[in-house]
């Protein structure tokens, strides 16, 4: 072999990458338009956050995606796969910080890394419509966005509690907060009452729930989550009267049933009425300390998280209205002020939060429902009871089964004017203030004659004090620059103060996905018949960690934007795959396990399509890939034997197709059904659930068998034709999952003006599929002790015939009779004796 033959056999990865990477850059050739008559297809993965180079989860989740786009292409769509950046956000400014630059500059210092990266793994992405959230040209429409929903009511003001450094003067989002320090100065974290901005999406809350019944292509899990986060509850709101005092306790509770069973009633630590509790009160103090210190635990950990349920008894009393007792009032940790009335009431006998509050402060344990067979003393009671039953102890209600008795008890409240009934929903208004820096700006402004009034449209976007190629770290916050807050009232123009909250950055990715339809649009933040066009995303691909925040938020950015008439559609996504994570080691790769494996190592040494290849074929996109670099290996040699095989049999890989119904020779037979099996298997796992692994695995077989017979051990001649056709199929249904391979061999094969941007995804012959023999397994007794061979397509009455006379069947079948034959077509016989 010459020098430059074996060149030629060698898979020059590097080369070749470069080689068509540049030319899918140079050609834009991935450029989406609407002009095409084909239908249109929208593939989306979650957008990154450019923290400076992408890790395995990254190059895990766009091979996926990029797939999907390629495969979709070839089966003759329209296909839109756009990228961006999700770019505001605390990581900057603390790396700002660290690194001494501007967010800005190291922002988009990592985006410009970031999208090299991306394109060494040669992703199909129309690059053209690339944007990036923290470019004033993106959140500017974001802005006017805001200030629609804030016109149609869907935003609004209130107080909340935040977490405050003292040290610093500024609000600490929780992630800021380290073991209740903050993550500058080190000094204690205290809470504090401030104003925030709120979106309504409460006003959305029954439809984001209807419509997950027509989420069919969402994950179940995904689906439930989102059911129990928005938590809707049908019961009874009830007000409890204060002894004494001419103020009311309200409560909600799902147990109406329950409620001649209330012995305390339990409130949040910040509940309004407790001021006026404490007035005057000897245990003011002592309630007060405690409510300060509950708060700011709470401000550092999640409900969740309270292992011990604390609480401290007021002294005062509410009135049960259902029976006239005074029941005592505590203040307690684990009820929140932002969930329900901010208050509960305590019923120990059938709650096991209420029972385990109870036995710690000896308060009375009252049980009211008793199930069928059953004695309950509360005196004795050394677990809470749950289950239905019929209500004791319950005036006029007592002896009614405890199911009929909620309703009955929710009219006699409404009918006496303390109660009715009420639905409830654990979803919360959602808090989009955030006082950092690096954040879109909320276009509103306060004015002492006026008040508070929106910034006019034609003023917008309102602008961070950046200057990207800045050296300057400065992340001081907005409400310590008087250049950026001191303004002029758009109404009166009198001296106002501009807002200096900034945007949760969740905003910004609740409708990037949309804006990607027209993102040089610059009349409006969409151009409605773009969007209408590819709108919705057909396939949205990303990690099950979004399953709720960012997922439910787009769901109602979609909603919102319907009813503002940019849109017509109702959801954002029809299709949702939720890939698992990278694991090494037992873990999750990360930086601070150590555990990190470099894509950029992995391409330097084996190249972007094996780096993808393992990535699709270690695991099923929904599971979690375990790290083998042996897999990687094993990928790169797998590749090198296609390479070297096409390299050296070139002259018969150019022939035609063979001829539907043609003569073969039993090899030839072989391999042609082989192929066509091949690519009604690898259609139909793309198709159904997209297991890629399996798809590859399904190649590697044809693959194998090609040289099988191509081999000089087999005797049997291999028309040009038949093995052009295995061989041209292999290396297009390889083509989404290795592009720059399998394009290179492509145009080597067929020539350079080849084609390989615009082929069709093969389609296979059904008939040609068919096997020409089955093997049965017959089994006697759920165990195997025959097998025979048997044409293709044998009738089952045939197949029981042949198996109750086989020998060895016979013989283990013995004198026993025969209960029931079970004929599994085309593969077994089951008989049971």
């Amino acid at each position: 072999m010459s020098s430059h033959d074996f060149q030629k056999t060698v898979y020059d990865f590097k080369l070749i990458e470069h080689k068509w990477q540049e030319k899918w850059l140079k050609e834009n050739t991935y450029k989406a338009s609407t002009d095409s008559h084909k239908e249109k297809y929208y593939v989306l993965e979650m957008f990154p956050y450019p923290s400076g180079r992408i890790h395995m989860g990254h190059v895990r989740n766009y091979s996926i995606g990029d797939v999907v786009a390629r495969y979709k292409r070839l089966r003759g769509f329209n296909v839109l796969h756009p990228m961006g950046w999700d770019s505001f956000g605390l990581p900057a400014e603390n790396a700002a910080i660290k690194n001494n630059t501007h967010p800005a500059r190291w922002t988009y210092d990592n985006i410009d890394y970031m999208r090299k990266q991306l394109q060494e793994l040669g992703l199909s992405y129309d690059w053209q419509r690339e944007i990036a959230t923290c470019n004033p040209k993106y959140y500017k429409w974001e802005q006017q966005i805001f200030l629609e929903m804030y016109e149609k009511g869907l935003v609004y003001q209130k107080i909340t509690t935040v977490n405050w450094c003292q040290s610093c003067h500024t609000v600490l989002a929780n992630e800021q907060v380290i073991e209740g320090a903050c993550w500058r100065c080190d000094e204690l974290v205290e809470a504090r009452k401030m104003n925030g901005w709120f979106f309504k999406i409460t006003d959305y809350a029954e439809e984001l729930l209807d419509d997950l019944d027509s989420l069919t292509g969402w994950p179940d899990k995904v689906v439930t989550m989102q059911r129990n986060w928005i938590g809707k509850s049908t019961g009874l709101q009830c007000d409890f009267a204060i002894d004494g005092i001419d103020k009311k306790i309200s409560i909600f509770t799902t147990r109406p049933d329950t409620i001649f069973g209330v012995t305390f009633m339990s409130i949040a630590p910040e509940h309004p009425l407790l001021d006026i509790l404490l007035k005057d009160n000897p245990k003011e103090n002592k309630v007060r300390s405690f409510c300060k210190r509950i708060i700011s635990e709470k401000q550092q950990q999640s409900n969740k998280d309270l292992t011990e349920k604390e609480g401290i008894e007021t002294g005062c009393y509410c009135i049960n209205p259902f029976n006239g007792e005074k029941i005592p009032i505590f203040v307690a940790n684990f009820v929140l002020m932002g969930y329900g009335t901010g208050a509960v009431m305590a019923v120990p006998a059938h709650d096991q939060r209420d029972f385990e509050f109870a036995q710690k402060y000896n308060l009375a344990i009252k049980p009211v429902v008793i199930p069928k067979a059953t004695h309950l003393d509360g005196a004795t009671m050394e677990e809470v009871s749950l289950s239905d039953g019929v209500l004791a102890n319950s005036g006029d209600f007592t002896g009614v089964a405890s199911d009929i008795a909620k309703q009955q008890i929710v009219d006699f409240a409404q009918s006496k004017g303390f109660g009715h009934s009420q639905i409830t929903y654990r979803l919360r208004d959602w808090g989009i203030s955030r006082q950092r820096y690096w954040g879109a700006p909320i276009p509103m402004v306060q004015c002492e004659s006026c008040g508070v009034q929106a910034v006019p449209v034609e003023q917008l976007p309102v602008t961070l004090p950046e200057d990207r190629d800045s050296e300057n770290n400065d992340c001081t916050p907005l409400h310590n620059r008087k250049s950026f807050f001191e303004t002029l009232c758009p109404k009166c123009g009198g001296k106002a103060r501009r807002e200096t909250d900034t945007m949760d950055t969740f905003v910004e990715s609740s409708w990037y996905f949309a804006r990607y339809a027209s993102p040089r649009f610059t009349d409006s933040p969409l151009n409605a018949e773009e969007a209408s066009h590819w709108l919705p995303v057909d396939q949205y691909i990303g990690g099950v960690e979004h399953a709720i925040l960012h997922l439910l938020y787009s769901r109602f950015f979609t909603k919102v934007l319907r009813d503002l008439g940019y849109i017509s559609i109702d959801e954002p996504f029809t299709n949702l795959l939720t890939q698992g994570m990278v694991i090494k080691d037992g873990a999750k790769m990360s930086k601070s396990k150590g555990n990190v494996v470099d894509p950029s190592d992995l391409i330097e040494k084996y190249g972007a399509d094996t780096t993808r290849l393992f990535s699709l074929f270690a695991a099923p996109p929904e599971k979690d890939l375990e790290w083998n670099a042996k897999g990687v290996e094993g990928c790169h040699r797998f590749l090198n034997r296609i390479y070297r095989f096409v390299q050296g049999n070139l002259a018969i890989l150019s022939a035609e197709a063979p001829i539907a119904g043609a003569s073969f020779n039993p090899s030839e037979r072989a391999l042609h059904r082989k192929t066509h099996q091949t690519i009604k298997k690898v259609s139909n796992n793309i198709d159904r659930n997209f297991h890629f692994n399996t798809a590859i695995s399904a190649v590697m077989e044809l693959f194998n068998e090609v040289t099988a017979l191509s081999s000089a051990k087999n005797n049997a001649a291999i028309a040009d034709e038949v093995m052009s056709e295995a061989i041209n199929a292999i290396l297009i249904l390889l083509s989404p999952m290795v592009p720059h391979f399998t394009s290179e061999l492509l145009t080597t094969i067929y020539g350079e003006q080849y084609p390989v941007e615009n082929l069709q995804w093969p389609s296979w012959d059904e008939d040609a599929a068919k096997e020409d023999e089955l093997t049965i397994v017959v089994q006697v007794r759920g165990k195997v002790r025959s097998k025979f061979q048997v044409p293709a397509g044998i009738a089952d009455n045939v197949l029981e015939e042949m198996a109750l006379k086989d020998e060895n069947v016979i013989k283990f079948i013995g004198d026993n009779p025969i209960k029931k034959v079970i004929v599994v077509k085309n593969k077994l016989v089951n008989i049971v004796i």
